[in-house]
């Protein structure tokens, strides 16, 4: 029966990841401390004091800085503090909304940062507006028979934490999804609609385990299938609770 497998946010974009057992969905949110924060680059546009959503070319990610792939993350709600871990680094301990905090970040991530690329500057939030891919509040779905396809078409085991994606789902045909757009999910109590799939980047080729860059996901799925899609973009229509292991009803 198709069910969640596994959850997953992002608290900072594009720099760590944790896993979840349950979570709360909102209605037009994302999880709750997804994509919290960005890290501008030095040529970033951000504005600092008018912040609001700016699309992911403002900020460092692991398209252009692969290491940054294998950073997770521990997040303390009732202190607000984030612990960051990478395989080559000290743990970081920190409060994002701290001028302290978020400069010992930028310190902590420049060594696993390409400097060939735009450094990172600053740590930055918009209240009340996650720094999603997409220019509205989503929750993105990975389903598994999909990434076994692209293992299989690659010829080697990957992970699927590469997608980043927040739901991962099972017992679904591979490629089901693509047909979901517009559709509705039911899940545990919430409700999501599906708006859209999911373009991929070269972030994608870097294991999330070690920061390097092993394995061709573009070339797999432009081979396999002729496009770079892997996975869905959905709104939270209907708040409510969902744990791993939940059934998923598409409708």
């Amino acid at each position: 029966m198709p069910h969640v497998t596994e959850i997953w946010r992002h608290p900072i974009k594009a720099h760590g990841r944790e896993a979840l057992d349950q979570v709360t969905l909102t209605q037009g949110e994302c999880l709750p401390w997804d994509r919290r924060w960005a890290v501008a680059h030095e040529a970033s546009c951000f504005d600092h004091e008018r912040p609001n959503w700016q699309p992911c070319q403002e900020f460092s990610r692991g398209a252009k800085s692969p290491r940054l792939q294998a950073i997770s993350t521990r997040v303390d709600p009732g202190y607000r503090n984030l612990t960051l871990s990478h395989p080559d680094l000290p743990d970081l301990t920190i409060d994002p909304d701290d001028h302290d905090g978020a400069g010992k970040f930028i310190q902590w991530v420049i060594p696993i940062s390409n400097g060939n690329r735009m450094l990172p500057a600053r740590l930055v939030r918009a209240p009340g507006r996650a720094m999603t891919d997409t220019d509205f509040a989503s929750v993105s779905l990975i389903n598994l028979a999909t990434h076994r396809a692209i293992e299989a078409q690659l010829g080697q085991d990957i992970s699927p934490l590469r997608w980043r994606g927040n739901l991962l789902l099972d017992g679904f045909e591979a490629w089901a999804e693509m047909d979901w757009i517009g559709r509705t999910l039911h899940i545990g109590t919430a409700e999501l609609v599906v708006k859209e799939q999911i373009t991929r980047c070269m972030g994608t080729t870097a294991n999330p385990e070690t920061g390097e860059r092993d394995a061709d996901t573009l070339g797999a799925l432009k081979t396999g299938w002729g496009h770079q899609e892997c996975g869905i973009y959905a709104v939270v229509t209907k708040s409510g609770a969902l744990r791993q292991g939940d059934t998923v009803k598409v409708v």
